[in-house]
């Protein structure tokens, strides 16, 4: 048996069909391996049939009474740092938090572990706070002073808040430098898991380019968009979102939008793709990992999570999973797609290849990681526990 405790906790910011994403995946593992009880401010998917959470026991916060609290939380912002401290915890010897805005919040007491898998530092009160406001009517509009007022307050409880926390584990070596800078933590990198396993590396490879993602601007699809139109290389892009439109606008002919598809179609678009794009900052991006696990080439800007999980060409590397591009600029996408074509790149990048790389990412791999990780927190938290005057029981077995 591990020697972890047997009654565990794991918070999560929220569960809603409308949230489906990476750190959603990263909660399904942790369930898989450590059986833990579930809290959340909110639960939209315990009653839903089609969820992996349905008939669950998911603990939640006062937002859930709320009006359209579970279909919208993030409406509550103000109110959710206050929410998530009132999730009770007593009794569960280890804390496990899921956090990318408040979940690494939760009031622990000096006998509990709180080890936190932290998906990002909150972006829009951080270094994209400007991005964010930029774009945001509220912050035009009288109520702006307010709500910078509010993202001032946020700061400052994101910083207490990680105070809290024992051990922090990143997502990424970009995500664990944020984590450095705005809470002064140190933290241990643990990439998040792919599902690998769902690829076909050796399906017959096309000449289309594709892109998948939602369509919102921090995934600058904009930048894509205004390459293909200049290359007249054809570009396929998978995903919805508020940016639909005006991209729709900008694009030329080469451009195919192919709106929300379903997993298997996805699955043969990447098997199929020349090679994969993606061209915002991420704090990692699983997409990319899941192109690669389908045998494509990644080119993809070269910051962030995919100085983890792509292998530039140009740096050296002697197996290299695809090509990095420096600046978030369409000149510079542009470069990378004229070496990529008048090269003949993709030749360079064998699909069994990109699938063993890949696969240093799969699901086992995160549960290994993250089990001996936990084992060892545990042990050194039971010595210094012993050291005081109340020590901690060990788990039998």
């Amino acid at each position: 048996m591990p020697r972890v405790p047997d009654q565990i906790a794991l918070v999560h910011e929220w569960f809603t069909p409308r949230s489906v994403g990476g750190s959603e995946l990263v909660v399904q593992e942790m369930d898989a391996l450590l059986h833990p009880h579930l809290f959340a401010l909110v639960d939209g998917e315990s009653r839903r049939p089609q969820s992996w959470l349905h008939r669950r026991t998911i603990r939640t916060s006062f937002i859930q009474q709320l009006p359209w609290g579970v279909s919208h939380v993030q409406q509550y912002l103000p109110l959710l740092p206050l929410a998530i401290e009132q999730l009770d915890l007593r009794g569960y010897p280890l804390v496990l938090s899921s956090s990318h805005l408040v979940a690494k919040g939760v009031l622990t007491d000096p006998e509990q572990l709180h080890v936190s898998y932290v998906h990002t530092p909150v972006r829009y009160a951080w270094d994209q706070m400007h991005a964010y406001l930029s774009r945001s009517a509220i912050a035009r509009s009288p109520l702006g002073p307010l709500l910078r007022w509010q993202l001032h307050q946020l700061r400052q409880w994101d910083v207490v808040s990680a105070g809290r926390v024992d051990r922090i584990l990143a997502n990424s070596r970009f995500t664990a430098r944020r984590i450095r800078r705005y809470w002064g933590r140190r933290s241990a990198v643990l990439h998040p898991p792919v599902a690998v396993d769902r690829f076909d590396c050796h399906l017959p490879r096309d000449d289309f380019y594709l892109s998948v993602c939602r369509l919102v601007p921090y995934k600058r699809v904009d930048l894509m968009v205004e390459a293909f139109n200049r290359t007249g290389l054809p570009l396929w892009l998978v995903g919805d979102g508020p940016e639909r439109q005006r991209l729709e606008q900008l694009a030329g002919p080469s451009v195919r939008f192919l709106g929300r598809c379903s997993e298997e179609e996805v699955n043969g678009l990447m098997g199929r793709c020349r090679a994969f794009l993606h061209a915002g900052l991420e704090d990692f991006g699983i997409a990319p990992v899941e192109a690669m696990a389908a045998g494509a080439p990644v080119i993809g800007l070269g910051q962030g999570g995919l100085l983890d999980s792509v292998r530039c060409l140009n740096s050296g590397s002697a197996h290299p999973t695809g090509l990095l591009f420096d600046a978030p600029t369409s000149s510079s996408l542009v470069a990378a797609l004229e070496q990529f074509e008048q090269q003949r790149l993709w030749s360079r990048f064998p699909p069994e290849r990109q699938r063993a790389w890949a696969e240093t990412f799969a699901p086992e791999r995160f549960r290994e990681r993250l089990l001996g990780l936990l084992e060892r927190y545990w042990q050194q938290h039971g010595v210094r526990l012993s050291q005081g005057r109340q020590p901690l029981p060990w788990p039998q077995g």
